[in-house]
């Protein structure tokens, strides 16, 4: 039996089969309604003395039947694609006088329905019809278009089908003008989150969206909103969702990112909510560590971070995994699809940690051949993007160029280099840190940054041309901290030609270091005689002394 939505406490029996026989109605595909159809909605609102809605798709057949007004009807989800409408029409009855409301207007754009329709009734007759449309994403009109007020009856031949059909072809058009001036990436809208931060709310944000650039994504809208307490649900309230669906529609955008971790829930909420694909900080982090892995390492440590974290997202994944909710009287083969694939999660997460316990192995020794060698060990660390790669390369004269992206490198290289005075010396680099690092990089990537407790040197190279320079810095001294490294450091103001003057200065009076540029370098003599001079007070002898048996005296 099809199921009657909505508020149906006290109907009789009677009145009940009479809107399960709704389902049995047709409506030609290219029209709103029929006059039967009408009479018949109107009869029936007026013998229960409540609204009746009806959701059809577009081949006219009736898909809910619910009572109660527009917002009683459950919608189904993810029924488009960015340049179609939903295929759905919504028409429900008004007993008495009264136009479209508010939260008529609001499920027509939040569904993307093909028309929203309010009949009035008036002594069990249907009289005057209410409609409105969408509005193409570029109109000067709201979201909406209100058609003009008239009687039922001079709607019955007017084409729903051109006039959707007209809508979906403006769509496709300006989505076509949009690819070709942006390119074919994916349209994202960012949400940074201010709880009271003031300007680091501002610099996160423009963190967030060099992120989202990194991972492919074209950027066409920015929101910081003010949210000292997120909204357990929508995270930054129901009426700033609405306000972001709507940007994101007029700006052909299928993505809303957000610059914080969210919970599972909210991640589903938000999705069912806006019907866009919600993504968080940490799945943007992760995103891009998979794009840039190359190395069997690289990859095995990138897979074992998004499996740890998809693992307590896998319950209400509904548009991909079958399930049922949990507790007594639901569990079925829903429920079991989704204990196998937790299953399969599980022991893929075990395989890759057996994987990555062998390269730990592997890479212990490696470090032990090194120690064997006898070479002194000169780590190069930093926040992602501060031009580590570069200036390793510029250090040891070989190796790639840097690029201007975030988490760019991350397997760990090593090159050798010449220190005047000193002789040769290994250089080392690992992946770049970021301010709220996800756990399951952390964890992941841990065996590789454990290597920086074997460094003679550090290198903290520090971006001197980005503003937030100190807290970046202070994000990369806290980690290095948690993973217990303390081998001696040299700060470097990295690319010292692109950074202002006061901007060094400043830097140079609150945390000193030296201003060095790895594309003209200026500054490189300076860093690598500072080099030098530290490995010489940690005990390493130049090469000359070694040779011929010079020890210098300590005393001088």
């Amino acid at each position: 039996m099809e199921q009657i939505f909505g508020r149906t406490n006290g109907l009789k029996p009677s009145e009940k089969k009479r809107l399960v026989n709704l389902y049995r109605r047709r409506v030609p595909a290219d029209r709103l309604l029929t006059a039967e159809l009408a009479n018949t909605l109107a009869g029936l609102s007026d013998e229960i003395g409540r609204p009746v809605s009806l959701l059809l798709d577009r081949g006219g057949h009736v898909i809910r039947v619910a009572v109660g007004d527009a917002k009683e009807v459950p919608i189904p989800e993810g029924a488009y694609i960015e340049t179609r409408l939903s295929g759905y029409r919504l028409i429900h009855t008004h007993l008495g006088k009264g136009g479209l409301s508010r939260p008529d207007l609001s499920a027509l754009f939040l569904h993307r329905l093909d028309v929203m329709a309010a009949l009035e009734i008036e002594d069990g007759q249907p009289r005057t019809l209410h409609l409105a449309l969408l509005s193409p994403p570029k109109a000067d009109e709201e979201d909406w278009q209100i058609l003009p007020s008239r009687p039922y009856h001079e709607y019955l031949e007017w084409d729903l089908g051109g006039a959707v059909e007209a809508l979906e072809e403006e769509l496709s058009r300006q989505a076509r003008v949009l690819d070709l001036q942006d390119g074919s990436g994916e349209r994202a809208i960012l949400v940074g989150i201010d709880r009271g931060e003031g300007t680091q709310a501002e610099v996160d944000l423009a963190e967030l969206a060099e992120l989202a650039r990194t991972a492919g994504a074209i950027v066409t809208h920015k929101e910081l909103v003010y949210r000292p307490v997120l909204d357990a649900r929508y995270v930054v309230g129901r009426g700033k969702i609405e306000d972001l669906q709507s940007k994101a529609y007029h700006e052909n955008a299928a993505t809303l990112i957000f610059g914080l971790e969210l919970s599972p829930a909210q991640a589903r909420e938000l999705e069912a909510a806006t019907s866009l694909k919600v993504l968080d900080r940490t799945q943007l982090i992760l995103d891009i560590f998979a794009q840039h892995a190359r190395t069997p390492e690289a990859k095995v440590q990138v897979e074992l971070a998004q499996l740890k974290y998809l693992l307590p997202r896998l319950v209400g994944r509904g548009r991909s995994l079958s399930r049922l909710g949990g507790g007594i009287g639901t569990r079925g083969p829903g429920e079991t699809k989704l204990e196998q694939d937790r299953r399969r999660l599980q022991d893929r997460i075990a395989e890759l940690t057996r994987k990555l316990q062998e390269i730990s192995g592997r890479r212990q020794e490696t470090r032990r051949q090194r120690e064997r060698g006898g070479l002194p060990i000169v780590s190069v660390v930093g926040y992602t993007n501060a031009g580590k790669t570069t200036l390793m390369q510029a250090l040891a004269k070989k190796g790639e160029q840097g690029e201007n992206k975030l988490f760019a490198t991350l397997r760990p290289l090593t090159r050798r280099g010449f220190l005047p005075s000193l002789g040769e010396v290994l250089y080392t680099d690992t992946v770049g840190f970021i301010r709220h690092m996800p756990d399951e990089l952390m964890e992941a990537f841990r065996s590789t940054l454990e290597e920086l407790r074997d460094a003679d040197v550090l290198l903290h190279v520090l971006d001197a041309s980005q503003e937030g320079a100190l807290e970046r810095y202070a994000v990369v001294e806290q980690i290095l901290r948690d993973l217990e490294v303390e081998a001696p450091k040299i700060l470097v103001l990295s690319k010292a030609d692109r950074a202002g003057g006061y901007d060094l200065e400043f830097l140079r009076e609150r945390l000193g270091g030296l201003a060095v540029s790895a594309v003209n370098g200026g500054g490189l003599p300076e860093l690598k005689q500072e080099i030098a001079e530290e490995l010489i007070a940690r005990g390493t002898r130049p090469a000359a002394w070694t040779q011929s048996g010079y020890v210098p005296d300590a005393t001088r």
